[in-house]
């Protein structure tokens, strides 16, 4: 596979498209306005994060051995899988607990959004000739 994060974040886009049509057509008469707004809040952070990922994809492209760059992209698919998905679960099915499982994909996020970071400040490395 040329890119897993271009890969991740094509996918990550293609579902959030997806869950926000059938939340916009499927859920409206069945959610509540609140829990409605709970699984428009995941839609919405996995298509910021989808992007960050194709970001994260291309910015890896000029330096694929960055192990910051590695742990941001698979931080920012967790981030998804826990942060989106736990708030589509508490809107669809009303499992109170996931909320506890929500923040850990925010920390996931905001952990990649550092990393990134951190990868944009650090000095280029010099290149010896020989």
């Amino acid at each position: 596979m040329k890119s897993i994060f271009l890969f991740l974040g094509a996918i990550s886009a293609f579902t959030g498209v997806a869950m926000g049509a059938f939340g916009a057509h499927g859920l409206k008469a069945i959610l509540t306005p609140e829990m409605m707004a709970v699984y428009q809040t995941g839609v919405s952070y996995q298509m910021w994060h989808a992007l960050g990922l194709i970001g994260v994809a291309i910015i890896r492209h000029l330096n694929p051995a960055s192990k910051l760059l590695s742990m941001a992209g698979w931080l920012m698919f967790l981030g998804i899988a826990l942060f989106s998905g736990s708030l589509y679960l508490l809107a669809l099915l009303s499992l109170s607990w996931l909320g506890m499982v929500t923040p850990f994909g925010g920390a996931c996020f905001l952990v990649a959004w550092l990393l990134i970071a951190s990868y944009a400040a650090r000095k280029p490395q010099s290149k010896r000739y020989a």
